[in-house]
C-alpha cells in the first residue's frame, strides 16, 4: 500500500491507478463499512470473528470488509486476539477483537 497521511481515515492504496480508483470509489462508505463491522467484532465479545466470519455475519463481501479490519486496527479500535480459527478454505484466519477503547 501506498503510504497516505490521512490512512487509516480514507481507504489505502497500492499505487496503481486502478487501485487508486478503488479507494476513492470506496472512500464514501468506508466509514460506514468501518461502524457495521467494529459493531460485529463488539457483538462477538470474547470470542470474536475471523474475517470470513464477519463478513457472513454482517453479509459484507470479504473483499469490501476486509480492509476495514486493518483500517480498524490501525484507529487501535481491535486487535488479534491471538486466538486462530480455521476458515472454509482449511487455513488458519486472525481472530479479531474489539480493543477496551472501542466500548
Amino acid at each position: 500500500m501506498t503510504p497516505d497521511p490521512r490512512y487509516p481515515d480514507v481507504p489505502g492504496h497500492r499505487g496503481v491507478d486502478t487501485s487508486i480508483d478503488a479507494a476513492r470509489s470506496i472512500e464514501i462508505s468506508a466509514s460506514r463499512l468501518q461502524r457495521i463491522a467494529l459493531r460485529a467484532i463488539r457483538a462477538a465479545g470474547a470470542r470474536g470473528l475471523t474475517t470470513n466470519e464477519l463478513a457472513a455475519r454482517v453479509r459484507i463481501d470479504r473483499d469490501s470488509i476486509q480492509p476495514r479490519t486493518s483500517e480498524l486496527r490501525e484507529c487501535g479500535l481491535i486487535r488479534d486476539s491471538g486466538g486462530r480459527r480455521l476458515n472454509a478454505n482449511g487455513k488458519r484466519a486472525i481472530v479479531w477483537i474489539a480493543t477496551r477503547g472501542a466500548a
